[in-house]
């Protein structure tokens, strides 16, 4: 067991609020003047984490704070001793959650990536909608709504996410040639997919307080930039926010969709193999725990 005095936590600590607060003191300053972003606020109000629980700085299973951290007594997953750490036993209680994330990461992973998609995704979600209907009626749709529904009509549509296929218009899930359930997610989802990417931020906030909040940060500031390239991807017109859109409906558009969703493919690769490593390190630890209960 690792031991940080508390001038060395401390001051990780303070370094991680201060790395995400440029992405969470905006968002709530616009929370409190009731201001909606499209883009922006979309990892804080789709996903489960909130914002005092992504500042708030975890060392991981293995790591004790010593000196005063009776801030984090009482917290999930601690506990209280001479040092304050994530005990042996949350960890063993939380083995069908490691499981699950090992499975879902390793088929992930294991996949060949699709980067023939261009984000019809988000066209899908608006398919013959009234501007009025959309998600983000704020927003005009770019080619409105006839144009979008011709683009639609016009491509492939292969999502394989079904956190994304979900959201389609009733219209437009007939046209996927896919069908992604709940259930099934180790079955469909790929490397190049950008909610897949996005959702390692899901999966890294999840395995809190076990793993160190820096691969959480990491992920995290992944997933902000795939967000950006799937809005400026969408159908919507952004512009006025400072987002040029990536007309997909086009061959160059296409081929700078493809690009930069080959390079999020690359920066989520070690991130997807640090999560599978955790996982690995920390059933270890369940296993060893179970082990060592008397029968």
């Amino acid at each position: 067991m690792e031991v940080l005095d508390e001038v060395e936590w401390r001051a990780c600590a303070a370094a991680h609020a201060e790395r995400v607060d440029a992405f969470v003191r905006p968002h709530l300053a616009r929370r409190e003047s009731r201001v909606k972003h499209p883009v922006h606020d979309f990892l804080f109000t789709y996903y489960s984490q909130r914002p005092a629980q992504l500042r708030r700085w975890h060392p991981g299973y293995g790591v004790a704070l010593g000196g005063d951290a009776s801030a984090y007594a009482g917290l999930k997953g601690y506990a209280d001793g001479d040092v304050v750490t994530v005990s042996e036993e949350h960890v063993a209680s939380q083995r069908p959650l490691l499981e699950s994330l090992r499975t879902l990461l390793s088929a992930t992973a294991g996949r060949t990536p699709n980067f023939g998609c261009f984000g019809m995704h988000e066209w899908a979600m608006v398919y013959r909608l009234a501007e009025d209907e959309t998600r983000h009626a704020d927003w005009p749709l770019r080619l409105g709504p006839e144009g979008t529904d011709a683009v639609v009509e016009s491509h492939r549509i292969a999502c394989s996410h079904f956190d994304a296929y979900r959201f389609f218009t009733g219209p437009a899930r007939p046209l996927n040639t896919l069908s992604p359930t709940s259930a099934d997610r180790p079955a469909f989802e790929q490397p190049a997919c950008l909610h897949a990417g996005m959702d390692l931020y899901k999966h890294a906030f999840r395995l809190s307080p076990m793993i160190s909040s820096d691969l959480v940060a990491d992920c995290f500031e992944l997933a902000r930039d795939i967000r950006e390239l799937d809005m400026r991807a969408a159908p919507y017109d952004l512009a006025d926010l400072g987002f040029e859109p990536i007309r997909v409906e086009t061959a160059e558009g296409k081929q700078e969709y493809a690009a930069a969703q080959r390079g999020f493919a690359e920066r989520g690769a070690p991130l997807r193999a640090r999560l599978l490593a955790e996982c690995g390190r920390l059933l270890d630890v369940s296993a060893a725990s179970s082990a060592a209960r008397p029968a």
